[in-house]
């Protein structure tokens, strides 16, 4: 398969139809059809564009050179057009909010779902970020040691929220394996904040409504970071959506779309 560097262009989607139009960015392992079902709940209320970031789906994979949240954050901001409400998973909600940060005029309003962002929590909750890592660090080790079909099952494992390896589609195994090595590479701006986006500056300039939406199931380092953004953010708002985990836009999209839909009413 072609690898993915800066000038490569990544493969765009769209779902459903209605007045409102989102940019929707999907989590690490997933793809841009994760937001389907999300969408069949909006159906008659809001258009969904979405792409599949280097590594996933049908775009080419990583070069494991170039930046790869640059990649996507480029992607992102190349296709924000006025008026959007912007929508990101996990490391996709990272991926949205640096994309809005860069042009926060184009954007109604921003929900980041169970948002990856450790560095916002390391202040209030270093503790519960360090029992995190602990947690992750088997498949951390597996691809290390070059076993990235462990490291695949052990990562869905933890943040899949009961998701059974084997009773997964092949398909859908191998699509994971195929992106395993991605996981390293958001390190740095999960833990670092590379793109220095909890500076003041950064932050006051979010202005639009923001929903900062967990599942009440969900790992428990969601829960300082979802915090630790609503202090730092001058409108936001934290949602939580009852018997979901990670993976709630997924999971639970009626649910998930019920909250963008009193959200819209207000922005």
């Amino acid at each position: 398969m072609i690898a993915a560097a800066a000038s490569d262009p990544l493969y765009t989607t769209d779902f459903g139809e209605g007045p409102r139009h989102l940019l929707a960015i999907h989590c690490t392992l997933a793809h841009s059809g994760a937001w389907k079902a999300l969408a069949r709940a909006l159906t008659g209320e809001a258009r969904l564009t979405s792409f599949d970031m280097p590594s996933h789906g049908r775009s080419p994979d990583w070069d494991r050179q170039s930046d790869y949240f640059a990649l996507g954050w480029r992607q992102a901001f190349d296709m924000l057009e006025d008026g959007m409400d912007v929508v990101g998973h996990s490391f996709g909600a990272m991926v949205a909010l640096r994309a809005a940060a860069l042009a926060p005029q184009k954007v109604r309003s921003l929900t980041l779902i169970e948002p990856v962002f450790f560095k916002a929590a390391m202040d209030r909750a270093p503790d519960v970020v360090a029992a995190h890592d602990a947690e992750a660090r088997p498949f951390h080790e597996a691809y290390k040691q070059g076993d990235d079909e462990m490291s695949a099952r052990l990562f869905n494992r933890m943040w899949a929220n009961g998701a059974r390896w084997a009773d997964m589609p092949e398909a859908a195994r191998n699509a994971m394996v195929r992106a395993i090595p991605v996981v390293s590479a958001c390190s740095a701006a999960i833990y670092e904040d590379t793109e220095g986006l909890l500076e003041d500056s950064v932050m006051s300039s979010l202005t639009m409504p923001v929903r900062l939406v967990r599942g009440d199931q969900s790992h428990p380092v969601i829960i300082p970071v979802l915090d630790g953004l609503a202090e730092r953010l001058p409108n936001a708002r934290i949602e939580v959506i009852e018997g979901a985990g990670h993976m709630a836009p997924i999971s639970h999209p009626q649910e998930t779309a019920a909250i963008l839909r009193d959200f819209f009413t207000e922005s």
